[in-house]
């Protein structure tokens, strides 16, 4: 028998609102219905935490913290999330010209090789969003 679902908490039900503000309906519809027994608790963390307790802080706009998401991911070399944040990133009002700074920034601190990574893949992902190169 499996446990019921644990009545979600005020971060959770921000988290969600946030989540799908930043990364939009679909990909949460997506994430959501991907969730197994398994990954449940971590889809709550992320939710609760990430996105509900951090993302909603008031010391940093979705702007900001969208540019510090992408240097992060670029570090660490998170192509498939990098992805992801150059869409929020745009959603959240970075221009294209300033995803470009972030990563000529990032060739500095995180290398060439990573910075051209992400230029090959924010590339890819502004096209599909039909911005201008």
């Amino acid at each position: 028998m499996s446990e019921p679902t644990p009545e979600p908490t005020p971060e959770h039900v921000a988290g969600m609102r946030v989540r799908r503000e930043v990364l939009g309906n679909a990909h949460v519809d997506r994430a959501v219905a991907a969730t197994t027994g398994f990954t449940a608790d971590f889809q709550r963390y992320i939710t609760e935490n990430a996105w509900g307790a951090v993302w909603t802080r008031p010391g940093l706009d979705r702007r900001s913290r969208s540019l510090i998401t992408l240097t992060a991911l670029i570090a660490r070399g998170h192509h498939e999330e990098f992805a992801m944040h150059v869409r929020a990133a745009r959603t959240n009002g970075v221009t294209v010209d300033e995803i470009g700074e972030v990563i000529l920034q990032s060739a500095v601190y995180c290398g060439v090789p990573d910075a051209n990574t992400a230029f090959r893949i924010a590339a890819q992902v502004l096209a599909e969003l039909g911005e201008e190169l």
